[in-house]
């Protein structure tokens, strides 16, 4: 392992990674190639751009062209593919990107990884492809039943991953994270929308009842336990990687506004989203058996996370603009003006 593409690695979890990584391992050269897409962002390479093992490379890994040329050019040993559109709500409106990215994508990737003759290829996943867990805990043979187009698209990637290790015996990996939060994250999603609308003052759009329970990992956690298994998984295995931390969100919304010391005031439930998953559990114990350890409890993660959203509005609040707030406007809107009447 010397030359390690990450894809995607712009984004919230893959730009943790390279920072990680470009740190932990100074003998490797890590190769970011990045669409740069809405949730793309270079400000979360700023704290690595300098460093000697770091490069940049735009470009789509749908664009087979693209894709042969940097992996080519820089020899690429190894693929960390963090590269998704991987947004619940969005999906629900347009899919079209999601399949673009998700499925095709990773074929594309894939293909040209094995033409290229790279050593081993890790496809980051999610927990929504095992679809809503009433009971229990889901574990790396559980059925694949994603419930919305975003998980469904990361579902046929996973499955092409799969085929090209049984049909070529590519040296493929899987790891399949659980609902990630922390310092970066694109403040579409739950943890980071609330924190900086509450900054604001503004009504949070808490989706039906609140009553939806999530597993929380943080960022950290999640990247370690990715370079776990980049470096002692066994090839063609899938690995769990789970906070083992479940709660209902609007504890968690609650949780927040304390840290905050914001009023609940600003809670306003809304008509919840199409096809919301009520239960998101996995047992992360396969993974655990590799040597992975979580060191973040959700409290802790929590408070980190809310202190660096507050103490960096440099960074959220010119994202907060332009496409984001017609986004905000598409999907919120309604739901807030009907939740007032």
């Amino acid at each position: 392992m010397k030359n390690i593409l990450v894809t995607g690695g712009a984004g919230f979890i893959g730009s943790a990674f390279v920072r990680t990584m470009t740190q932990r391992y100074p003998n490797y050269n890590i190769i970011v190639y990045d669409k740069m897409t809405y949730a793309g962002n270079m400000d979360n390479l700023l704290p690595v751009h300098d460093e000697p093992n770091f490069r940049f490379e735009r470009g789509d890994i749908a664009s087979r062209a693209s894709v042969a040329r940097v992996l080519g050019e820089y020899q690429i040993d190894t693929v960390v593919n963090f590269a998704a559109e991987s947004h619940v709500d969005r999906s629900i409106l347009d899919a079209d990107a999601f399949m673009h990215t998700n499925s095709i994508g990773v074929y594309i990737l894939l293909d040209e990884g094995r033409k290229h003759g790279i050593g081993r290829f890790l496809q980051v996943s999610t927990d929504e492809v095992y679809g809503s867990v009433p009971v229990g805990f889901s574990v790396e043979g559980s059925p694949l039943a994603p419930r919305n187009p975003y998980s469904a698209a990361k579902a046929g990637g996973e499955l092409m991953a799969r085929a090209y290790f049984e049909t070529y015996r590519m040296d493929v990996l899987i790891t399949r994270g659980s609902n990630t939060f922390g310092p970066y994250q694109y403040p579409e999603k739950l943890l980071p929308l609330f924190i900086t609308e509450a900054i604001d003052e503004r009504k949070l759009p808490v989706y039906g009842d609140g009553r939806q329970i999530r597993d929380w990992l943080y960022v950290e956690d999640h990247v370690s336990g990715i370079d776990t298994v980049l470096h002692h998984g066994a090839s063609g295995e899938a690995y769990n990687l789970a906070g083992e931390d479940l709660r209902h969100n609007i504890d968690v919304v609650r949780a927040l506004l304390e840290r905050l010391g914001k009023p609940e005031a600003l809670i306003q439930h809304v008509p919840d989203r199409e096809g919301h998953d009520l239960r998101y559990a996995m047992s992360s114990e396969k993974a655990a058996a590799l040597g992975w350890q979580r060191r973040f409890t959700f409290d802790v993660g929590l408070a980190e996370t809310v202190r660096w959203y507050a103490a960096n509005e440099w960074w959220w609040r010119k994202i907060k603009t332009g496409e984001y707030l017609e986004y905000y406007k598409r999907q919120y809107a309604a739901r807030l003006a009907a939740a007032e009447e």
